[in-house]
């Protein structure tokens, strides 16, 4: 594994993200829990002006991504040295998902050369350091359904981040949406 070169927290319309890089790319990135209020982390770590070009651009491509526009992550320097062969065959598949698009864990891993490994795309999935750059919610259960999310909020980021890109529905309000006012689902 490469050493961390760096750490920067930065704020966007779901949370604060935290982001993490070595000399080879990205190594982490942190999506806020969409249960917990959205100043849960403090900024800082790395001060803005000293980002590297790359981190800089990620940071604006996540932001946009996170405010729903069609953005194109799978181009950003990432490292995945982390991962074993079989995992990083599975990230460089799922990079390819479109924004706003599905796949199920059984085609993922068709697509991959293993049919039959839905559950060893699931543990691909719980294990990738980068969620959203590496679009692990963009990947449902062959009935349609999100059965677990590793990123902090669980299954309820998940489908926060489908519902900004337009993969599916916003939940109706419920009762205690109204009686609170509106939540950060």
């Amino acid at each position: 594994m490469i050493e961390t070169l760096g750490r920067h927290k930065f704020a966007t319309n779901i949370g604060t993200c935290e982001i993490e890089w070595t000399e080879a790319g990205i190594s982490r990135f942190r999506l806020p829990d969409a249960s917990r209020a959205t100043g849960a982390l403090k900024i800082g770590a790395t001060d803005p002006n000293d980002l590297p070009l790359y981190i800089a651009e990620a940071l604006t491509l996540t932001r946009a991504s996170l405010n729903g526009a069609r953005t194109d992550l799978s181009k950003l320097k990432l490292d995945l040295s982390y991962a074993p062969a079989f995992n990083r065959r599975v990230y460089d598949l799922v990079l390819t998902i479109p924004f706003g698009q599905t796949m199920t864990y059984g085609e993922v891993a068709r697509e991959v050369g293993a049919p039959g490994g839905a559950q060893a795309v699931g543990r691909a999935m719980a294990d990738n350091k980068i969620p959203l750059i590496v679009p692990c919610h963009r990947v449902l259960a062959a009935d349609g359904k999100m059965h677990g999310f590793s990123a902090p909020g669980g299954v309820a980021s998940k489908r926060k981040l489908l519902e900004i890109e337009g993969a599916i529905e916003p939940e109706p309000p419920t009762l205690f949406d109204f009686i609170d006012g509106p939540t950060t689902r």
